[in-house]
């Protein structure tokens, strides 16, 4: 009974890390697109100032 409880916890741990995985992913995608939508709108204005960020 204990090894099937241990199979099972580990598959609810793996499909859980999974997820977040596959979150995180899709995260990263969404914060890229926004970047590079500020970096287009900003790109026209020229000059140092023109950008939308500080580095």
């Amino acid at each position: 009974m204990v090894p099937l409880l241990l199979v099972l916890l580990l598959v609810l741990l793996l499909f859980g890390l999974g997820f977040v995985a596959k979150l995180f992913f899709w995260i990263a995608i969404a914060v890229l697109v926004l970047w590079l939508l500020g970096f287009v709108a900003r790109s026209g204005s020229g000059g140092r100032r023109g950008r939308w960020y500080r580095w």
